[in-house]
């Protein structure tokens, strides 16, 4: 967020054990201490302060709902809200219990402008069995027909080519071609999906149109995975 000129605050949701390898344990924080934590902050900035919100890991289905009722609470736009559905790590840890994926589709996609699924999530959100790069646009589409105003983007990490696709909330559809590439710091390709939905909102927040939000994310994960 820094780097785009964006002021970011934090909520966390919670603490972590893991490196670059994969995610060891996962230990929520306490959903009445989130809850304070988020309104102490809103309070910081007054009503109408936050411009936005990205919201990535959550752990459980109490956490899910602390963060769709302060959404609500705050007044954040919703075209200003992007939701980075993190189901599982990239080693294969699961990161929100069965129960929160009911309630963030429920009570949080209904909330949110922007949802940035990778496959195999949006498959999950969608209730679809597995399918391939041919199979994205449809399953895109079933997911904005159950949340209207939804805007999804397709991660296309876990796809070959890695291209995202786009399913605006008023029905355009836009492939973003992608080409694999070497990471080449010490970090690796890991927290790809955190970085895209970051870069996301912030060209949402500083005025690009949809399209082109989501193009110049896309850039940004490329020069961040040959940052050494």
């Amino acid at each position: 967020m820094a780097a785009h000129g964006v002021l970011g605050v934090t909520g966390l949701t919670a603490l972590t054990v893991q490196s670059t390898q994969g995610v060891r344990r996962v230990a929520p924080v306490e959903e009445r201490l989130l809850g304070e934590t988020l309104r102490c902050l809103g309070d910081n900035f007054g009503v109408g302060g936050i411009a936005g919100a990205k919201i990535g890991m959550l752990a459980t289905a109490a956490t899910v709902r602390v963060v769709a009722g302060w959404l609500r609470e705050a007044g954040v736009v919703r075209e200003r809200v992007v939701l980075d559905p993190v189901l599982w790590s990239s080693s294969g840890a699961e990161l929100l219990e069965p129960e929160g994926v009911g309630r963030l589709i429920e009570e949080l996609l209904p909330v949110a402008g922007w949802v940035t699924p990778n496959l195999r999530e949006l498959q999950a959100l969608v209730g679809e069995p597995p399918a391939g790069r041919e199979g994205v646009p449809g399953l895109a589409r079933k997911l904005a027909a159950r949340v209207p105003g939804l805007n999804v983007v397709v991660t296309g990490g876990d796809m070959e080519p890695p291209d995202d696709f786009l399913r605006e909330a008023g029905g355009r559809e836009t492939w973003f071609p992608g080409k694999r590439v070497e990471a080449r710091g010490i970090h690796g390709a890991h927290g790809t999906g955190c970085v895209f939905s970051t870069a996301l909102l912030c060209g949402l927040l500083l005025g690009d149109e949809p399209e082109e939000a989501v193009r110049r994310a896309k850039a940004w994960v490329v020069r961040r995975l040959q940052f050494r």
